[in-house]
């Protein structure tokens, strides 16, 4: 059954895995590196989207709440409704900093940066 916004409940994690992440200008920041799963509730953590680097070589990692990514026919990609300049400041973390402690810091960090800019 689709949700509200007529995109289906249910999709493989490889499918999103590489998917570009637009900004709410249209502008390409970057893509899904990898989505981060919270076994005790069988729901999706967050999104880990890379931006910024050449080539892997000074990327950023950020936990974007999977909430706040809408996938855009169009594009082909997922937008998330923030400008360049706010996905710049907002939190960055290593790979393996993502895991650790199961992610909890990480998560609450970049999901209070988030909900103060969206508010």
């Amino acid at each position: 059954m689709p949700t509200s916004s007529g995109h289906t409940k249910a999709i493989r994690a490889s499918r999103v895995i590489g998917t570009n992440v637009y900004n709410s200008s249209g502008d390409k920041i970057g893509e899904i590196e990898d989505v981060m799963l919270d076994k005790t509730t069988d729901g999706i953590m967050f999104a880990v989207v890379g931006f910024g680097g050449f080539l892997g070589i000074g990327e950023k990692y950020h936990a974007v709440p999977w909430k706040l990514l809408d996938f855009d026919e169009a594009t082909g990609g997922y937008v998330v409704p923030f400008t360049k300049e706010q996905l710049e400041q907002a939190p960055a973390h290593g790979i393996t900093e993502l895991t650790e402690n199961d992610g909890l810091q990480v998560r609450d960090r970049s999901f209070s940066y988030y909900d103060d800019v969206a508010a």
